[in-house]
């Protein structure tokens, strides 16, 4: 069976097309590497990093390091992630004000430190706050309202699926589910087919998540799950050209096809972060990037490391050039 042939996705006034959404990755989705998306050909809706409700209003809009956004990065999505309704009531109406596209509210994020403050995953065992949570935040905006999820902490098809028709009753726009368990490592298959059983159950979008890294993950993620998006994580990490390529490939719109010099890549990701923060922000962001963009080459845990111990910027991308000096080839 082909996937469905889904070229847009409209939540509220804001069309995604195609439909294809990137997730939110905490050190990674920030203003530079999102323009390097852009720059790389990515189609549909963009993300910022996980943002705490709470904090949200002692934040600047024009310098924070987690809010700064290029005119180019649109649509955008801003993910927040809030334990008590009068936070994420006001953060929505903060997000509003400052221009967000869509807003997005984190039910899945596993990390201990965010579900000892009742956030994330844990939300997803207590129907009722996570209830009083979405309707406050619905209640501050006329934004699009998104929700990212996981499947739970067991496969328990009742508690899933009373969690997301919660959801939808209490007016989210769209389902971004990841197709994993709370507990369950990136290493594991993703149960796509879940993915599937939620979109069973409601009417609104439902986005699938987790293990797409090529064109074809994507389609067969749309074939498993009759999804009507996909969302993107450490796939467009690992190659930020991988958007372009999906878009083509899965959903038809004329894209350029060329080939990827790495090493220029990576040193206009270099450039950007110089562009977009300052000098005590740049070397943790390289980091984390390169963690991901090292997996393109065979000896990729080489550079990784190097860059790992370098002290200063300046140091990280030396060690870097040095690692591209000596590797064979570079275009893929």
């Amino acid at each position: 069976m082909d996937p469905p042939k889904v070229k847009s996705v409209r939540l509220r006034g804001v069309e995604i097309s195609p439909p294809l959404w990137l997730a939110p990755m905490a050190g990674i989705t920030h203003t530079a590497f999102r323009r390097l998306l852009l720059e790389e050909g990515w189609a549909g809706c963009l993300s910022t990093e996980m943002l705490s409700a709470r904090r949200l209003k002692s934040e600047s809009a024009r310098s924070s390091p987690f809010l700064k956004r290029h005119p180019s990065e649109k649509p955008l999505s801003y993910q927040i992630v809030a334990w008590e309704p009068e936070h994420a009531a006001g953060a929505a109406k903060w997000l509003t004000a400052i221009g967000a596209d869509v807003i997005d509210l984190n039910f899945g994020c596993p990390a201990p430190a965010v579900r000892r403050m009742g956030g994330g995953s844990k939300l997803m065992e207590n129907l009722e706050d996570s209830a009083r949570i979405l309707q406050s935040a619905r209640g501050a905006t006329n934004l699009p309202l998104t929700a990212k999820t996981r499947l739970g902490e067991t496969l328990d098809e009742g508690k899933l699926r009373d969690f997301c028709q919660m959801l939808e009753d209490v007016g989210i726009d769209m389902i971004a589910v990841h197709a994993r368990l709370r507990g369950e490592p990136y290493g594991r298959r993703p149960r796509w087919e879940w993915i599937g059983k939620v979109k069973e159950w409601v009417k609104v979008p439902v986005v699938g998540n987790g293990g797409i890294f090529t064109p074809e993950d994507a389609r067969e993620c749309l074939r498993v799950s009759g999804c009507d998006g996909l969302m993107i994580g450490r796939g467009a990490a690992v190659k930020p050209w991988l958007g372009r390529e999906i878009a083509r490939e899965v959903f038809g719109l004329e894209t350029e096809d060329r080939a990827v010099d790495l090493p220029a890549l990576y040193r206009r990701f270099a450039r950007l972060l110089e562009e977009s923060f300052t000098s005590e922000r740049r070397l943790g962001r390289l980091k984390e990037f390169t963690h991901y963009f090292a997996m393109n080459y065979p000896f990729g845990h080489t550079l990784a490391s190097k860059v790992q111990v370098a002290e200063s910027f300046e140091e990280a991308v030396s060690r870097a050039e040095e690692f591209f000096a000596k590797a064979l080839g570079g275009i893929v």
